[in-house]
């Protein structure tokens, strides 16, 4: 592993040139403060020097929350979304062997990782678990292409179909280690729309087990 010093570099890291691109943000943001040594050991599991975007969001933020805290950017971890890409994703797949890494989600319950190998030859390229049919899609994107996408992007078209009225109000007070399950899920009576469905807020770990073992069944039918 390479030592915290190979991998900080403050002249050319990848956050000042995220800072620049928020100047220009069409959504709402926050970014969420860091706690150096918190940022320092993330960085370090991470592996991946701060003058890339990744790296340089890692080590320079605790995270960053989207569109009123509907989507999640995870970074060193902050008390709102004590998360971190590494670790966040060695817990969830513990006893497996997955090639990505977890990097982002969203409130409805969906995923978005880095491909290293699970998804086929496009290594970098950024997946998501779609909750409204239990598959990993291609977003044609890299991780820089999917901050640019969460800052500048349409999302109000993007989760159209997930979003009800006052939904601003409900994602903004909460934690960013939650989601919403929704009943009958996202992937079931697809025409149902959603102000019909039934919805609580469980831990986003609880929800990845569920999806995992429900696409599992799926699958295996």
């Amino acid at each position: 592993m390479k030592e915290l010093i190979e991998l900080i570099d403050n002249q050319r890291s990848g956050w000042l040139l995220l800072k620049e691109s928020l100047k220009e943000a069409n959504n709402h943001y926050e970014v969420l403060p860091c706690d150096p040594i918190p940022a320092a050991s993330a960085i370090h599991q991470l592996q991946v020097t701060t003058h890339s975007m990744l790296g340089g969001l890692v080590y320079e933020t605790g995270g960053i929350l989207i569109d009123n805290g509907w989507l999640r950017i995870l970074g060193s971890g902050h008390p709102r979304l004590t998360r971190t890409p590494t670790s966040w994703t060695q817990s969830v797949t513990t006893g497996r062997t997955f090639k990505a890494l977890l990097v982002a989600d969203d409130v409805s319950g969906g995923f978005f990782a880095l491909n290293g190998g699970e998804f086929g030859e496009d290594i970098g390229g950024v997946y998501y678990l779609a909750p409204d049919s239990l598959e990993w899609e291609n977003l044609d994107i890299n991780y820089s292409g999917l901050l640019q996408w969460a800052i500048r992007g349409n999302l109000e078209q993007f989760y159209q179909s997930m979003r009800w009225e006052g939904w601003r109000e409900e994602t903004s007070s909460m934690c960013g280690d939650t989601v919403y399950s929704f009943y009958p899920f996202l992937w079931t009576e697809l025409k149902l729309p959603i102000e019909q469905r039934s919805r609580v807020i469980v831990t986003v770990d609880k929800h990845w087990s569920l999806s995992m073992d429900l696409k599992y069944q799926m699958t295996n039918l």
